[in-house]
């Protein structure tokens, strides 16, 4: 049974950081892939970035050049570092994984609340 745990959520100043983790555990094949995702009330959950086992990455558009994913294989864990914060950034935050570059995120954390003040 894979379980995804996230922490680092909170409250911060537009312009500031947080760094978000998330520790995974059962099946290591499930978590080859990892990645962010965030979702507001009354919105779409929306990849924020994804990062594979070799260190490829992804990222939405909105957080490039702000927002970093890197992972721990060792320790099966995933970060998501995020800076120059926006009132627009305020979202539940969710980690994901999946075993296969093509198959979907079935993997879900509980989420951690980012919000950020203006």
């Amino acid at each position: 049974q894979v379980q995804l745990v996230e922490s680092g959520g909170g409250l911060v100043q537009a312009g500031g950081s947080l760094r978000l983790s998330c520790a995974a555990s059962g099946s290591i094949s499930s978590f080859n892939v990892m990645a962010w995702y965030r979702q507001g009330p009354g919105k779409q959950r929306e990849l924020v970035a994804s990062i594979s086992r070799s260190g490829t990455t992804i990222y939405v558009d909105s957080v490039k050049g702000r927002f970093t994913i890197s992972r721990d294989t060792a320790k099966n864990t995933v970060f998501l570092q995020m800076n120059s914060l926006k009132p627009e950034d305020t979202d539940v935050y969710y980690c994901s994984s999946k075993p296969f570059t093509l198959s979907p995120f079935g993997y879900w954390g509980q989420g951690t609340q980012v919000t950020v003040s203006s």
